[in-house]
């Protein structure tokens, strides 16, 4: 079995993996190692680390392709631009398989497989969440990491004095990443990142990176400046001991991160100030202020004690219901304006969110394929939501979809009827109980429309599951069943808006 020894980084992969490419390696016929100081002397004498000269290939998107060589290449490898970055983005993932399996992602690309990136393949699923994961990572790490000022010597030979430096540890290998972001951020202060494996120094020139250890720093030698000062006394200043969510609060600033930021040590004694009193002593003073102006207490319903406001004037500026607060952005729906199906789903999902597209993520990627089946174009269709915003719960270090509620529903239904009056389609699908229920306006149960068409005020309506259902499954055959009623009820969909629009 012929043997990679490898550097552990992405370059070297891409070289090696395109060697392999081009002696027709199968994924299963190759070991994979990771280049130590003695690997040299003892990997086998058919291992390999760089193409040879009659080895050269392709690697890269598009029309945008560039040689690793002047050599002639043997082999072409053409990839999408999303496939593209979303192997470099998983070549960071800490997994000591991810180069065996990255080369099989590649492989069974090169072999005309482009179900390997789909959502309802497993590798296209496990490729999916390494890079999901890395770009969290990266995110946190530009989120959470703390440069403080900095007086003593890191004790390096040849090395500068950083004026600032931080610690942060990242789950995966991104600091590489970050340190090119905050050498374009930090002008010419120069710094220093430590990690768990390794650092990273900007001497305001370039940025040098130490993989095996990180430099030794001296925090006593760390001190705080006028500018954080401030801050620690702005930041105590606004908590509010009356309104403390400690779950909210753990969702945005998880914990792991506390230690590294210059507030963390606050945190905690905040947190017990307002549970052993505090937060009673907060609340009763809104109490009495109210007690003071008398009168008699009536009872009133909590929707009924709402002031009167202005309907929002764009879906931005929308607050009917609290889901605004803990989303990055509203998503709207997304298609022609006189487009004679429209699609309904539940509410965005993580990928929506941050990207502010409908049906972008796994299940963007699983109800693809069951357009294609239905011969549907996605062009011609228009996407939306019954819920606007993303409502999630936070497990570890992911945000996981949350049903939204009855009330939630019912306040976003003010902007799906909007959608519903201006594009007016002859026929809606409804892709899960959520979207169905906000339709017809009461709660329903999804098994009594499946396969069964029903009209409703001039407009055909039909009812299916959503793909997040069919990605729910725990096996491929449970899963195709549900894709392919999708697929059936698509087509439905596409048949009815024929016979109405007699071409």
């Amino acid at each position: 079995m012929p043997t990679f020894v490898i550097e552990d980084n992405y370059q070297a992969w891409r070289a090696a993996a395109l060697q392999a490419l081009a002696d027709r390696l199968a994924p299963e016929a190759i070991d994979w190692h990771i280049a130590t100081p003695d690997s040299a002397s003892d990997s086998a004498s058919d291992s390999a680390s760089a193409p040879g000269p009659q080895q050269q290939a392709l690697l890269d998107y598009g029309d945008a392709i560039q040689p690793l060589s002047d050599q002639p290449p043997t082999v072409q490898v053409r990839v999408s631009r999303d496939l593209a970055e979303q192997l470099k983005e998983a070549a960071l993932f800490r997994d000591p398989q991810r180069w065996a399996f990255l080369y099989k992602v590649l492989w069974r690309w090169q072999r005309g497989d482009r179900a390997v990136v789909s959502a309802a393949d497993n590798d296209g699923v496990r490729l999916y969440r390494m890079t999901k994961a890395v770009r969290r990572d990266k995110h946190d790490m530009l989120a959470y990491l703390r440069f403080q000022p900095y007086e003593d010597s890191v004790g390096e030979p040849g090395m500068d004095t950083p004026e600032y430096v931080a610690w942060f540890e990242p789950e995966h290998d991104v600091l590489a990443w970050s340190a090119e972001h905050f050498a374009r951020r930090m002008g010419r202060s120069t710094w220093l990142i430590t990690t768990p494996r390794g650092a990273a120094f900007w001497n305001g020139r370039a940025v040098v990176l130490k993989q095996r250890r990180a430099w030794s720093v001296d925090h006593r030698a760390v001190t705080e400046d006028e500018a954080q000062t401030l801050w620690l006394t702005y930041y105590r200043s606004t908590f509010n001991p009356a309104r403390l969510n400690e779950t909210a609060l753990e969702q945005h600033m998880p914990v792991r991160f506390w230690k590294g930021l210059p507030e963390g040590p606050l945190i905690p004694s905040m947190i017990s100030e307002a549970k052993s009193g505090a937060r009673q002593v907060a609340q009763a003073r809104g109490v009495g202020a109210l007690a003071a102006t008398g009168g008699k207490a009536v009872a009133v319903e909590a929707a009924h004690a709402q002031p009167q406001r202005d309907e929002p004037s764009s879906l931005d500026a929308c607050r009917r219901c609290a889901l605004w607060q803990h989303a990055t952005q509203a998503v709207p729906g997304r298609g022609p304006g006189d487009a004679q199906i429209m699609v309904i789903g539940e509410q965005p999902g993580d990928q929506e969110d941050l990207a502010g597209k409908p049906f972008v993520g796994p299940a963007g990627q699983l109800l693809e394929v069951a357009l294609s089946r239905a011969a549907l174009p996605r062009a011609d269709l228009y996407l939306t939501n019954a819920v606007k915003h993303f409502k999630w719960t936070l497990r570890g270090q992911r945000r996981i979809h949350k049903t939204p509620n009855q009330r939630e529903v019912e306040a976003c239904g003010y902007w799906l009827e909007q959608e519903l009056q201006r594009v007016r389609p002859r026929v809606v699908v409804t892709l899960g109980a959520t979207a169905l229920g906000a339709l017809l306006r009461e709660a329903v149960s999804l098994q009594d429309y499946v396969d069964a068409p029903f009209e409703v005020a001039g407009v055909w309506v039909v009812a299916t599951y959503h793909p997040s259902f069919a990605l729910r499954q725990t096996d491929e055959a449970s899963r195709e069943r549900v894709l392919q009623a999708i697929s059936d009820a698509l087509t439905t969909a596409r048949e009815l808006s024929e016979k109405l629009n007699p071409s």
